[in-house]
């Protein structure tokens, strides 16, 4: 990037959540404007990037009822064009074809055809010519610079033919002294280059679908409910505690709980999932889903940009606008072939000069022209990033939210999978399934109390397992002072004034009391369930066991990943005991037991220095530390916000299967990518050398300029066709 590159990049940058795109007037020039071939370029307002030429598009995709100026503006420039274009090629190539001296000579055909071309180049090609003028400004030569050196020289030097023929030599003179025009090349070049960029502008709208799609799920309205009824009221007006009625087939307008009612909620939209979820009391629900059955009350929990809609709205956006590492091959060489093809150009002119005496500069300057047109690097630029703006939307509709480039680019290359058992294997929500009393003096409500009074205020599932098992028993929670967790043990604390501890083994050994003792113990955690003692100064009171149930999708998704070579290991903080269980049932080799928070990060960092491709599947708070050391981070959409944040991949539905279809998109990305650069490469490295004229030796074949712009915008095209595919692959193969 050159200083002046930088410069206007601090100029144009600003802070996006300062200013909104403004989704209600079409046709809007508002808002931060980005480029899709340099994202670094972000700009107050519609334009173009000062680096490559190409048309800005909005940060955050605009509704379908908005009209995409630079697409109108070229629509009109290509018909006005195309009016004056006609005549002028009927009137070039009328004349090989049909004498036509006595209706016009050829001085008078040719001042027609200047006529007719000067609305055509000047007008309809302005905004190359005036892109290809700041191009120099900034010195980086673009796409619109070589478009304007061709069209421009063929169109100067048939002025020139026409105004002032005797000052070139004899032998450019015909028997009527008239030296040959290219007003028809020029015009022609500057009305396929036009098409070219309306049909390339409306597939980039398309790349965009998935953003908008996502913006078409929130209604505009709610049915919120006052103290008089019921009234209409605009979603920007919800207020978090509000509550509102959802019927039968209406949308749910912002993240809730569920008040009143059951319903089954589609939530297919945002999750992928296509089988409705049954929604009761204290059920969450998403904002954009359908109330499919039911009526409920819900109320606001998440509103505005907090909700879990317009999170993925800004996750997808920014995924789409980053840069995949592999994009640094392309943008080496596209920063030396603008330089190379201008060399060329003018070796091929030479050339032509040198060995074709007779008509080498007619021959030179087809040839140049033809090279300049059709060497632009347009494909080359959009090759990567119109597959991840693709990619990344057709995971954001399957669930599958990509933070960045990166990270789907090296999701590809992971062999090696380290997941959290609980929440990530397992429901995540425990259940109660066994109390064992140690102290004969103590009952099973009195051991349940004691844990709970100590797990009311943790946010762990497995606290919560204990705390809902006393609420459903009408149990009451005792006061707790010097409170104390100790993080991958348990907690402490004084209740009526004895000390109390409940926890893991690991905890009571700290104690110096004596768990390991318990038989009945292990027996429960060989079924899989979890063990917690609970004890007081002296002695162990007894335990609770709680039961987390494997997800149905686990087993099935584990299956899939090692038929992908891909090494599973297991952490969890359970006993050996209970670890060695739940591996067993899914057939997981590589597990690690009685693991402590800071020692994910830990074995993450080891098995990354053994030279393994690592991805982290969590969705506990204490997860994010291993998210952010992995290579990538997998976070469940079920888990916390500080997970999320932490990883690269985030799956709204939190379940292993979609783990196998992220790795599904990375390939199918990546390899749509290697395709677009294969179509990028291919088409420069042989169609500069036939423009060039390497074909006329041995077959007589001279390339026009005009099917040289027809070529590259042919290129162009292909590129985001190709990328367009991704919308078709199935990722979910494993279902």
């Amino acid at each position: 990037m050159s200083i002046n590159d930088k410069r206007h990049h601090e100029k144009c940058c600003y802070d996006s959540s300062a200013r909104k795109q403004n989704s209600v007037n079409p046709g809007i020039k508002t808002g931060i404007f980005i480029c899709p071939m340099h994202p670094k370029i972000r700009k107050e307002g519609s334009g173009e990037c000062p680096i490559c030429g190409m048309a800005l598009e909005p940060e955050v995709a605009i509704n379908e009822n908005q009209e995409n100026l630079e697409l109108v503006d070229f629509k009109k420039r290509f018909w006005v064009g195309l009016v004056f274009v006609m005549p002028i090629v009927l009137l070039e190539m009328g004349s090989h074809f049909v004498d036509v001296s006595f209706l016009i000579s050829s001085k008078n055909n040719f001042y027609f055809q200047f006529i007719l071309a000067i609305p055509v180049v000047l007008w309809s090609g302005k905004p190359f010519f005036i892109r290809a003028y700041k191009s120099l400004l900034q010195k980086s030569l673009n796409m619109f610079s070589l478009i304007s050196m061709g069209t421009g020289v063929a169109f100067i030097y048939s002025v020139a033919a026409i105004l002032i023929p005797a000052t070139f030599p004899s032998s450019f003179q015909d028997s009527d002294g008239n030296v040959p025009v290219y007003f028809e090349a020029a015009s022609v070049i500057i009305i396929l280059v036009l098409l070219g960029q309306i049909l390339e502008l409306k597939a980039r709208e398309r790349t965009g679908g998935a953003i908008k799609a996502l913006l078409g799920l929130a209604p505009r309205n709610a049915k919120i409910i006052t103290k008089y009824g019921t009234k209409d009221i605009l979603i920007e007006k919800i207020k978090v505690g509000d509550n509102l009625r959802i019927h039968p087939g209406e949308k749910i307008p912002i993240d809730g709980i569920v008040i009143e009612g059951r319903t089954h909620i589609d939530e297919s939209m945002i999750t992928g999932e296509p089988i409705p979820v049954l929604k009761v009391v204290d059920d969450f629900v998403i904002g954009g889903t359908i109330n499919a059955n039911g009526s409920i009350i819900i109320k606001a929990a998440k509103v505005g940009s907090d909700t879990m809609l317009a999170s993925i709205i800004k996750m997808v956006a920014q995924a789409q606008r980053s840069r995949a590492p592999i994009q640094r091959l392309a943008d080496v060489i596209s920063r030396w072939f603008v330089p190379i093809v201008l060399f060329v150009a003018i070796l091929a002119f030479i050339s032509w000069i040198i060995f074709e005496p007779q008509q080498g500069f007619s021959y030179g300057l087809i040839s140049a022209v033809s090279v300049l047109i059709i060497a632009c690097p347009c494909a080359l630029g959009l090759a990567t990033p119109m597959s991840i703006m693709v990619g990344v939307g057709k995971g954001a509709k399957n669930g599958i939210l990509i933070k960045d480039a990166e990270s789907l680019e090296i999701l590809e290359k992971v062999n090696t999978i380290i997941i959290d058992k609980t929440g990530t294997l397992t429901e995540g929500k425990p259940k109660l399934s066994k109390l064992y009393i140690h102290d004969s003096s103590r009952s099973e409500d009195d051991l349940l109390q004691l844990a709970a009074s100590l797990e009311q205020n943790s946010e762990h599932p497995l606290a919560h397992a204990i705390t809902s098992a006393a609420k459903e028993k009408n149990i009451d929670f005792l006061k707790v002072k010097e409170f104390k967790s100790i993080t991958g043990k348990g907690v402490t604390g004084k209740i009526n004034e004895q000390k109390i501890s409940f926890g893991n083994k690991a905890l009571m050994d700290s104690l110096k009391l004596s768990a390991d003792l318990l038989q009945a113990a292990d027996e429960i955690r060989a079924t899989g369930a979890t063990v917690m003692f609970l004890a007081d100064e002296k002695m162990v009171l007894g335990f609770i066991a709680v039961g987390d149930p494997i997800k149905e999708s686990t087993l099935l998704a584990i299956e899939q990943l090692q038929k992908m070579n891909i090494q599973i290991v297991m952490l969890t903080g359970d006993n050996n005991i209970t670890a060695k269980s739940v591996a067993g049932k899914l057939g997981i080799q590589h597990f690690r037991s009685d693991v402590l928070p800071e020692d994910k990060a830990k074995i993450v960092k080891k098995y990354k220095d053994e030279g393994y491709i690592v991805a982290m599947a969590g969705d506990g708070i204490n997860d994010a530390p291993a998210l952010s050391s992995a290579h990538v981070g997998i976070a469940m959409g079920s888990g916390t916000d500080v997970a999320i944040e932490s990883a690269g991949v985030t799956l709204v539905k939190g379940d292993l299967d979609r783990i196998v279809s992220a790795i599904n998109l990375s390939h199918a990305v990546m390899s749509n990518i290697r395709q677009n650069l294969f179509l990028a490469f291919v088409y420069n490295a042989s169609g500069v050398p036939i423009a060039a004229g390497i074909l006329y030796p041995f077959f007589g074949i001279l390339l026009s300029p005009i099917f040289a712009a027809a070529a590259m915008s042919l290129s162009c095209l292909s590129v985001i066709s190709n990328a367009l595919r991704l919308n078709k692959n199935q990722v979910n193969k494993n279902k």
